[in-house]
């Protein structure tokens, strides 16, 4: 039970990554606050959590509205004595696939601005409200150190959210509160959970191919694993990086690519 007595907000709770961290937190000992926007989604993650002896509560809430933010993480800290965890898996519907030549100023800026505000405005809230030992967790894409074409909205918004990340964690090391982002690399099984679907369409598209076809031939050849990350080992990292036995580590972006990268 690593996060035994531990108070976790999962911000994106009902969706893929996040339905997964706050399962695997839920497992390890946390009490689970789900926050997102599709309220059937939150419910259904914190069935899963009760139904297997965990404590979980969910919240209606745009990560992108600073006040509710701001009244819900403290909503949660009078009621749980604090926050020791906090994780954004909010997730922003964009454009991919789209050439430079072809991209609208709006649909590069739409993954930019809303990551960005996102992680500031949850961060922000939490960090008030930790009790020493805190942790944010982040989360990127390997767009975030790729180059090519058709994902300029989503490698600039990813390598955003990374610089915060590192950025926050010299900010807030003196409290005692980590800061680790996580890079996974495409998770085919979350296609029906999340908006990636829509977004790797734009590429499938050009490519001739489906999404699943996509992804597949991707695994085949680019990760040195020949897979893509699953949902579980993104949980159990969290689960695990969030706890004390990660306790030297901050200011770090995890590499959960299964090779896509080599750092």
């Amino acid at each position: 039970m690593l996060l035994k007595n531990r108070t976790a907000i999962v911000y994106g709770g009902g969706g893929a990554i996040g339905g997964a961290a706050a399962r695997a937190f839920a497992r390890d000992g946390a009490r689970v606050f789900l926050a997102g926007r599709t309220p059937d989604r939150l419910e259904m993650v914190a069935g899963q959590i009760r139904a297997e002896g965990g404590f979980a509560e969910t919240a209606v809430l745009d990560a992108l509205d600073e006040e509710a933010v701001e009244r819900h993480a403290a909503e949660v800290a009078t009621q749980a004595g604090g926050i020791d965890i906090a994780m954004n898996a909010v997730g922003i519907a964009h454009v991919q696939g789209t050439p430079f030549g072809e991209l609208s100023l709006a649909d590069f800026e739409t993954p930019v601005a809303g990551y960005a505000r996102s992680n500031f405005v949850t961060a922000k809230a939490v960090a008030r409200h930790m009790r020493g030992k805190g942790v944010i967790l982040t989360l990127s894409t390997p767009g975030a150190r790729l180059s090519g074409v058709g994902f300029l909205g989503n490698g600039v918004a990813s390598a955003a959210v990374e610089a915060l990340s590192r950025i926050l964690a010299g900010e807030l090391g003196p409290r005692g509160i980590r800061v680790i982002c996580l890079r996974p690399d495409a998770i085919p099984e979350s296609l029906a959970a999340s908006h990636v679907r829509s977004a790797f369409e734009g590429f499938a598209e050009r490519a001739g191919m489906s999404v699943d076809d996509m992804l597949a031939a991707r695994a085949a050849s680019g990760p040195l694993l020949r897979r893509f990350p699953t949902l579980a080992e993104i949980g159990d990292f969290a689960a695990f990086v969030a706890s004390d036995r990660a306790g030297a580590m901050t200011g770090a972006i995890a590499n959960l690519s299964c090779g896509t990268l080599v750092d």
